[in-house]
């Protein structure tokens, strides 16, 4: 079945780099698009990065220009590479698939940007 599995969060400094990780199971990782997530308490959760089977991605204004999505399918992981990290940033990070009309996702993995 379906697991998502996200690694990487911890506490940083803002300005500081983080990467995080998330290792799919039990489907063709390489036909579908992967997404991450974020939540901060208090806000609805958003929708940070995609990236398509072909490469392609999107990104949301907030994360544009400092955060990177990538992806391996040889290693069936999604990763996605957080620079310039800002306070505003924290949040419980999310990866997630939608497989055969359902939405699949990890148990997330906490990110903390502060001094």
């Amino acid at each position: 079945q379906v697991q998502l599995v996200e690694s990487g969060g911890g506490l940083v400094q803002p300005g500081r780099s983080l990467r995080l990780s998330c290792a799919a199971s039990g489907f063709t990782f390489s036909n579908y698009a992967m997404n991450w997530y974020r939540q901060a308490p208090g806000n609805e959760r958003e929708l940070v990065a995609i990236i398509w089977p072909s490469g392609g991605s999107y990104y949301a204004d907030s994360v544009k220009g400092r955060f990177t999505i990538s992806r391996d399918n040889a290693k069936s992981t999604v990763y996605l590479q957080m620079n310039s990290l800002k306070p505003e940033d924290t949040a419980v990070y999310y990866c997630n698939v939608v497989h055969q009309g359902r939405a699949y996702w990890g148990q997330g993995t906490q990110v903390t940007v502060s001094s």
